[in-house]
C-alpha cells in the first residue's frame, strides 16, 4: 500500500512539474491581458504588433533606469518593463531587452552617455530631507547598424507610440518623401510639422516655380492670400494628374486679429479647389465651443490681459466617419471658412471635421472684435463643414489623386495651427493616410490628451445644480427618519416584552 502511494505521489509530482514547465514555455510567447480602459492603453495595440512583425533580425533594447526612484517614476519603470515584455513576446524572439542600473557603475554610466542617455536631476525626500538625486531614465533601441534613443522617460503617456514609431523608423527600408509646397514670394514657417514628419518620412521644401520632383507622392500646400502664377498652378495640376496627393490648408478670408477686420481672398487657387469637388464659401465660421484670446481691459485703475472665448477659433469635436479622424478628440482652428461639397461633379467627397450645433457664419462686413460682438449672440445654426477629403480621377492620365482640404489658411504655420498638439495628430494622421501608411494612425491618437465634459443646456445645468444641493440633504434626512422608526419599533418591542 505504501509502495503504491509512493509511486502515485511521484507520478503526480512528475506530471505537475512537467505541466508547469510546459505552461511556462507556452506563456513566454502566448499570453493575454485583461485591459478594461476604453482605448486599451495598457496593452500592446494592433498597430504596434504590425510594426513588430516587420523585424526580421535581432533587435536589442537597452534600458538605463535607476532603481530607487520616487513613486510616479517607479510606476513608469514597471509600465515600461510590462510593455517591453509584450514587444518581446510578439516579436517571435527577435526583440531582446535588458535593464541596467548605471548609478553606481562608471562603465555603465559612460556607456549610457555614449548612446545619448544623460542623467537627470530629481528632487526626492530621503531621511526627512529634500535632496537632489541624479538618475537615469532612458531607452536605447539598436537594430543592425542603426540606433534610436528616448533619452528621458518621465511619463507613460504616449510611450508606446514613441517606442513603436522608433522601431518603425529603424526597420523601414525605404522612407517615402513628403513635400511642403510654396509659391513665389510666399514665406511660411512650418518647422514644427517638418520635424514631426521627419520621424517617419523624408521631408523636403518644394518651390512650385520649379518642377515637382518625380519621387514625390504628397504635397502639403500652404494657404495663399493672392493669386499664384499660371506656371505654378499648372505644376500643381500636373502633380495631381499623375496621381499625386494634395493636403491643402486654405481659407476664404484673410483675417487680421490686430486690425480686427478681414478681407475676401481673390485667388486662382480656388479653381484648383473647385476641381477637387469643393467650394469655399466667402465667409467665416463661428462656434460657441471655441478657443480664447487675451484682451486688454480696464480693471479699476489698471489695464490687464483677460482671456475671453473667441468663436472665430472653433474647437472641433464633431468628426466624420473616416480613419483619419477616428479616435481624435479635438482639432483647433483659426478663422475657418465653410466648405460646400459639389454634388454635381460626381467626385466622391468624405466629410472630416464639423463645428458644433451652436455655430454661425459671418460674411460681407467682417467685424472680428472679441468684445461685445453682436455675431457672438447669434450662434444657433447647425454644424459647418470645415475639412473634407475627395478622390479625383484625371481625364487625361487616369491617375487618381486624393485632395484633403482644411479651411484654415494658417493650419500649417508654426505661429498658429501647427503649434497645437491636437492639430499635429490630425496632420500626421492625414499624411499617413494619403501615403497609404496607416500603422501608427490609431496608436497616435490613443492616449488621452483632452477629455472635456459633454456640454449640457442651461436648463439641465440648473436642474443638476439643485439636485446636487438637495439630494444629499434629503438622503441624510431619510436615513435619520429610517433610524428613528427602527429605534421606535425596537423600543416598542422591548416594552411589550418587559412591560
Amino acid at each position: 500500500m505504501r509502495i503504491n502511494n509512493k509511486k502515485s505521489f511521484i507520478t503526480y509530482m512528475t506530471v505537475a512539474i512537467v505541466g508547469l514547465i510546459l505552461i511556462n514555455m507556452i506563456s513566454r510567447n502566448w499570453f493575454f491581458r485583461l485591459d478594461f480602459t476604453d482605448n486599451g492603453m495598457y496593452s500592446l495595440s494592433p498597430s504596434s504588433k504590425s510594426v513588430v512583425d516587420k523585424i526580421d533580425d535581432l533587435f536589442t533594447m537597452k534600458v538605463y533606469f535607476s532603481d530607487d526612484l520616487p513613486g510616479e517614476y517607479a510606476n513608469n519603470r514597471r509600465y515600461l518593463q510590462d510593455i517591453l515584455e509584450e514587444y518581446a513576446a510578439f516579436s517571435g524572439g527577435n526583440i531582446r531587452f535588458e535593464f541596467y542600473q548605471p548609478d553606481n557603475d562608471d562603465k555603465l554610466e559612460q556607456e549610457a552617455q555614449k548612446y545619448g542617455v544623460m542623467p537627470v536631476q530629481l528632487q526626492v525626500i530621503e531621511n526627512d530631507k529634500l535632496e537632489i538625486k541624479k538618475v537615469h531614465m532612458g531607452l536605447v533601441l539598436l537594430y543592425e547598424d542603426k540606433r534610436e534613443v528616448i533619452p528621458v522617460i518621465q511619463t507613460t503617456t504616449g510611450l508606446e507610440y514613441d517606442i513603436t514609431s522608433k522601431i518603425k523608423k529603424l526597420v523601414d527600408k525605404n522612407k517615402r518623401t513628403v513635400g511642403f509646397a510654396t509659391f513665389t514670394g510666399q514665406a511660411v514657417k512650418n518647422q514644427n510639422l517638418t520635424q514631426l514628419f521627419q520621424e517617419s518620412y523624408n521631408v523636403t521644401p518644394v518651390n512650385l516655380a520649379q518642377d515637382v520632383p518625380a519621387n514625390l507622392e504628397l504635397l502639403l500646400v500652404n494657404g495663399v492670400t493672392d493669386s499664384v502664377s499660371a506656371e505654378e498652378l499648372d505644376r500643381l495640376y500636373k502633380f495631381r494628374g499623375r496621381g499625386g496627393n494634395v493636403f491643402m490648408a486654405q481659407g476664404r478670408i484673410n483675417a487680421d486679429l490686430q486690425k480686427q477686420q478681414g478681407n475676401i481672398i481673390k485667388s486662382n487657387i480656388f479653381d484648383f479647389i473647385a476641381d477637387g469637388g469643393f467650394r469655399l464659401k466667402e465667409n467665416l465660421v463661428l462656434d460657441q465651443r471655441s478657443g480664447q484670446v487675451s484682451v486688454m481691459q480696464n480693471r479699476g485703475f489698471f489695464r490687464m490681459n483677460t482671456a475671453m472665448d473667441y468663436p472665430f477659433f472653433p474647437l472641433v469635436r464633431e468628426f466624420g466617419n473616416h480613419l483619419i479622424v477616428k479616435s481624435l478628440e479635438q482639432v483647433r482652428m483659426i478663422f475657418p471658412s465653410e466648405i460646400e461639397i459639389d454634388t454635381l461633379g460626381n467626385i466622391p467627397v468624405q466629410p472630416l471635421l464639423y463645428t458644433s450645433g451652436r455655430s454661425g457664419t459671418m460674411q460681407g462686413n467682417f467685424n472680428l472684435s472679441p468684445i461685445q460682438n453682436p455675431a457672438f449672440q447669434q450662434l444657433n445654426q447647425p454644424g459647418k463643414l470645415v475639412a473634407a477629403l475627395s478622390s479625383v480621377t484625371s481625364m487625361e492620365t487616369g491617375g487618381v489623386s486624393q485632395i484633403l482640404l482644411i479651411s484654415d489658411t494658417q493650419f500649417f504655420s508654426d505661429d498658429a495651427g501647427a503649434s497645437v498638439p491636437e492639430n499635429s495628430i490630425f496632420a500626421h494622421n492625414a499624411v499617413d493616410y494619403l501615403l497609404g501608411d496607416s500603422e501608427l494612425m490609431l496608436l497616435r491618437s490613443r492616449e488621452i490628451t483632452t477629455r472635456p465634459l459633454e456640454e449640457i443646456e442651461d436648463g439641465a445645468r440648473t436642474r443638476l445644480k439643485w439636485i446636487n444641493i438637495l439630494l444629499p440633504s434629503l438622503l441624510v434626512i431619510g436615513l435619520g427618519f429610517f433610524r428613528w422608526k427602527m429605534e421606535a419599533k425596537r423600543a416598542k418591542s422591548i416594552e411589550e416584552i418587559y412591560g
